[in-house]
């Protein structure tokens, strides 16, 4: 999907609103006929409206009268609907379906993975707007504090970018479980940042979290895979970073690349202030008692 389609699919993802947003526009009957399509988007993303129309035995006009009765301008983005929410639907085994039963040997399947990181790392590279990092990175520095949101494997993502926004001496703090998301959240407003890292359909306790810093007050900053994620309709900033993967674990890879993108845009944003931060930490790094020494 190109940089314009993009961001027109965003637009309109927060348009539609939620999946019942859009069965709602629709009489009882194409209510039914839509969730069954939306319960498996995956198997229908592809289709033509011909073909649709004949799994669920229904012409291709019905199919086109029942999409734009959703809201759609048509069929195509439709479609670009459909590709979105295949990405927040799909689990660990989906991903591990999509090549089992391939005669490929292992160092092929190795390849696929390293080619398909390749990938999202291009994708990145072509629709990520670097002023945009810009401007998230600006209001680091002028925040009371920066919350991190994440929960499950996005805890790595987290804690990574908690680590190294503290070594250059930003005021940053995480919560990853739920317990501790509540009462974090409950403290911000508009002095402050908060980031929401959750992928697919959304870990609960982070969307929840996210919603509750944007009523707030608090400018949020979403990073997941998918436009139709839930962080995007309270994101004041949205970051797309696909986790596509032959392996049922996913790729990190890509959302890495943003942060690393984020963490050479705040070095050099207030790179006085940054060498000073480092200076402070040298002599630890040198000489502490973290280091291993060989006696």
């Amino acid at each position: 999907m190109s940089n314009g389609t993009r961001v027109e699919a965003s637009r309109r993802s927060r348009q539609y609103g939620s999946q019942l947003d859009l069965l709602k526009r629709l009489s009882p009957s194409r209510q039914q006929l839509m969730q069954s399509v939306f319960e498996r988007p995956r198997h229908y993303v592809l289709l033509s409206a011909r073909e649709m129309g004949r799994q669920l035995k229904k012409d291709s006009a019905t199919v086109v009268r029942t999409v734009r009765a959703m809201g759609f301008s048509g069929y195509k983005e439709f479609q670009h609907y459909l590709q979105e929410l295949s990405v927040a639907s799909t689990t660990p085994l989906d991903l591990l379906r999509e090549v089992s039963g391939l005669e490929r040997d292992l160092p092929a399947e190795a390849k696929e993975s390293l080619d398909r990181d390749a990938k999202n790392l291009q994708l990145l590279r072509q629709n990520l707007d670097f002023k945009r990092v810009l401007a998230v990175v600006k209001k680091f520095y002028v925040a009371r504090r920066i919350l991190i949101l994440a929960g499950d494997q996005a805890i790595t993502l987290a804690k990574f970018m908690e680590y190294t926004l503290a070594m250059i001496g930003l005021p940053v703090f995480s919560a990853v479980t739920p317990g501790h998301v509540v009462h974090a959240v409950r403290n911000v407003g508009s002095a402050d940042v908060v980031i929401g890292l959750t992928f697919g359909r959304g870990l609960r306790q982070t969307v929840g979290g996210f919603k509750q810093a944007r009523n707030n007050g608090a400018f949020c900053v979403g990073i997941s895979d998918t436009l139709l994620s839930p962080l995007a309709s309270s994101a004041h900033e949205f970051f797309v970073t696909s986790v596509k993967s032959p392996s049922f674990a996913g790729s990190y890879v890509a959302p890495l690349a943003l942060l690393n993108v984020i963490f050479v845009t705040c070095t050099h944003y207030r790179r006085a202030r940054t060498i000073r931060q480092l200076k402070q930490a040298e002599e630890e790094q040198r000489t502490g008692f973290r280091w291993y020494v060989d006696e």
